[in-house]
């Protein structure tokens, strides 16, 4: 079994505690599922939020999703010119038999302009 990173992002609709939440919620599990993980695979997650979401902490979702007992880490992503507002992205570490190439980033909302050759195309 190897430590595996997955990436994703997202972004929040506006500034507030119930969207940063909602969107939060919505990578995670989307991360779950294409990657067929259990809670209890994740070795940890690191969050960054851009300048201006400032409402709450993407890692109390994770807390709310059963997370508990995962070390958990929020950042501040840079203010950079021309970068993507309100964007939540996540690492999350895991153990796992998989390749790197059997992993599956997860790029939702305005966030799929970030990496569009990672985004799974709608059927």
């Amino acid at each position: 079994m190897a430590v595996r990173a997955i990436r994703g992002a997202t972004t929040a609709r506006e500034n507030t505690r119930a969207a940063i939440i909602e969107a939060t919620k919505e990578l995670l599990g989307e991360m779950k599922k294409q990657n067929n993980l259990q809670n209890a695979d994740a070795v940890s997650i690191i969050f960054t939020v851009t300048p201006d979401l400032t409402a709450v902490f993407p890692a109390a979702a994770a807390r709310e999703m059963g997370l508990t007992f995962v070390p958990l880490l929020d950042m501040a992503a840079p203010a950079i010119d021309g970068s993507l507002e309100k964007c939540i992205r996540a690492m999350v570490h895991i153990n796992t038999d998989r390749t790197k190439e059997e992993i599956n980033h997860v790029y939702l909302r305005g966030a799929k302009v970030l990496r569009p050759d990672l985004v799974k195309q709608e059927e």
